[in-house]
C-alpha cells in the first residue's frame, strides 16, 4: 500500500520589467513582486487515514504517492524541515535522495529542499531544489519553467543578475516556447549592461509569439526597439519596422523611420523616399519634418513637390512662412518654375535618358499624378544604364499610391542592395493601406 500526500500549487509570480526609457518616453510595466513559496500541504507530516487507505487529495491539488522504499526517509526529512532542524537537514536530505525511487519521491524531496533553502536564504540550495523538482518527472515543462522564472525573479530582485540569468536560461531550456522566459532573461541582461544580448532575447520572444500565431505585445516590441537602439544594434531597424507593421501609428512610423535614418545614414534619395513614407503614414508631426522634406525635394529641383509639402504643412498648422526655419525656403521656391503635366510629357520626349526620365517621374509623383509617374518609371527600367533599385522603389511608391498592391509588391521586392531595407518599410505600409 502506498501512502498518499497532497501538494498545493506553488505561487509563481514572474518578475516585472524595470522601468526603461523608450525612445525618449518613460516605459514602466505594471509593478509586481515575484515570490516563491513552497506548497502548504507539506507543512504537516503525511498521515494515513484510520482505515489504512491513502488520504484523498485536497481540491485543486495533485496527489503524491511516496514509494515504500523512500516513504520513511522523506517523512524524516519533512520533520527536520518543519522543525527547521538546520543541523540535520543535509543528512536527512542525502538519505532521502539515496532511496528515492519514483518521480513522486524526487518531487517531494525537491519541494522539501526548496522550503528549507528558502527559510535559510540559501541561493545555491534553492537552485538545486528547483533543478530537482524540474527533473523529477513529476511536473511538466511549463510548470518547471514557471519554477525557474520564479527563482530568477528572486535573484533579479536581489540584483543577483548572473543567477537570475542562469535561472531564466533554465526556463528556456525546459520550455523553449516560453516567451516570458526570454523577456525576463532580456531584462536581467539589460540590468547587467548586456544591451545587445538583451535585445536578442526580446527579439526571440517576439519571434516565438509570431511563430505561434500571436501578435506580440506592443510594450514588448517597444522595449526591444528601445534597447536595441540604445545599443546601436542593427537589429533595431528590423524591430522598429516590425513595431510599425504590427502597430501602425504616427508614433511608431516616425520612430522606426528615425531609427533607420540614424543608424543607416541614407543618401538624399533614400532620405526623400523615407520622408515620402512619413507623409503617407501621417508621421510628419513636426515643423522640422516639413522643412527637411521641402529642402530635399528642392535640392533635386522637384519644386512642385517641395511647394506641395509646404502647402500641406501650412494646412496642418505646422509650417509658418514667416518663421526663421521657413522664411528662406518660401523665398527660394517663390522664384522657381513649377512644371505642368504638359511640360513633363514634352521633356520626356525630348530627353529620354534614364536619369532625366527618373526626375520626370519624380515630378509626376510630387504632383500626385501617380499613373503617369508609374509609366515613366517603367520607361526608366527599360534603359540599360538605369539605377534599377531607385527606379523600382519609385515605381512601387507610385503603384502603392494608385492602389495597385500586386504591382507595388513586385516592384519593392525587386529592390536589392542597401535600398532593399527602405523597400521593406514601404512593403510594411503597403500591407496596411494599399
Amino acid at each position: 500500500m502506498k501512502l498518499m500526500i497532497t501538494t498545493a500549487a506553488v505561487a509563481l509570480i514572474a518578475v516585472s520589467a524595470p522601468a526603461a526609457a523608450q525612445m525618449g518616453r518613460s516605459y514602466s510595466p505594471p509593478p509586481a513582486t515575484p515570490q516563491m513559496t513552497t506548497p502548504g500541504s507539506m507543512a504537516q507530516p503525511p498521515q494515513s487515514a484510520a482505515n489504512g487507505q491513502p488520504q484523498p487529495a485536497a481540491p485543486g491539488t495533485k496527489p503524491i504517492h511516496l514509494s515504500s522504499e523512500a516513504q520513511k526517509a522523506i517523512i524524516d526529512l519533512q520533520t527536520a524541515v518543519n522543525k527547521n532542524d538546520v543541523a540535520n537537514i543535509p543528512a536527512k536530505l542525502a538519505a532521502a535522495r539515496a532511496v528515492a525511487a519514483t518521480p513522486d519521491d524526487r518531487y517531494a524531496i525537491g519541494e522539501l529542499q526548496l522550503k528549507a533553502s528558502l527559510a535559510a536564504k540559501d541561493d545555491p540550495g534553492m537552485f538545486a531544489a528547483v533543478d530537482a523538482i524540474a527533473t523529477s518527472g513529476f511536473v511538466d515543462a511549463a510548470t518547471s519553467a514557471k519554477l525557474y522564472k520564479s527563482l530568477g525573479g528572486q535573484f533579479y530582485n536581489a540584483k543577483q543578475y548572473d543567477q537570475a540569468i542562469a535561472a531564466f536560461q533554465k526556463a528556456t531550456t525546459v520550455d523553449p516556447r516560453d516567451t516570458e522566459a526570454y523577456t525576463l532573461m532580456g531584462e536581467a541582461k539589460f540590468a547587467q549592461g548586456q544591451k545587445v544580448e538583451a535585445a536578442t532575447d526580446f527579439q526571440r520572444a517576439i519571434q516565438l509569439d509570431v511563430a505561434s500565431g500571436q501578435k506580440p505585445d506592443e510594450a514588448l516590441l517597444k522595449r526591444a526597439v528601445s534597447v536595441a537602439y540604445e545599443a546601436q544594434s542593427p537589429m533595431a531597424v528590423d524591430l522598429g519596422r516590425e513595431w510599425a507593421a504590427a502597430y501602425p501609428s504616427p508614433d511608431s512610423w516616425r520612430n522606426s523611420i528615425a531609427i533607420y535614418r540614424n543608424l543607416r545614414h541614407p543618401d538624399e534619395e533614400g532620405t526623400l523616399d523615407l520622408l515620402r513614407l512619413m507623409q503617407v503614414t501621417g508621421a510628419m508631426t513636426s515643423p522640422h519634418d516639413y522643412a527637411l522634406f521641402a529642402e530635399a525635394a528642392a535640392d533635386q529641383s522637384n519644386f512642385n513637390e517641395a511647394q506641395a509639402m509646404l502647402d500641406a504643412g501650412q494646412a496642418a498648422h505646422l509650417v509658418d512662412p514667416s518663421s526663421p526655419e521657413f522664411r528662406d525656403i518660401f523665398a527660394g521656391l517663390k522664384s522657381k518654375p513649377k512644371a505642368t503635366a504638359a511640360d513633363l510629357q514634352a521633356a520626356a520626349k525630348m530627353s529620354p535618358s534614364a536619369v532625366n526620365l527618373l526626375h520626370i517621374g519624380d515630378r509626376f509623383y510630387g504632383m500626385g499624378d501617380f499613373s503617369n509617374a508609374a509609366a515613366i518609371y517603367r520607361q526608366v527600367l527599360s534603359k540599360p544604364d538605369a539605377d534599377k533599385d531607385v527606379a523600382n522603389i519609385h515605381l512601387g511608391m507610385a503603384l502603392a499610391r494608385s492602389g495597385d498592391k500586386a504591382g507595388a509588391t513586385a516592384a519593392f521586392n525587386a529592390v536589392t542592395g542597401p535600398r532593399a531595407e527602405i523597400a521593406k518599410f514601404w512593403l510594411a505600409y503597403l500591407q496596411q493601406h494599399a
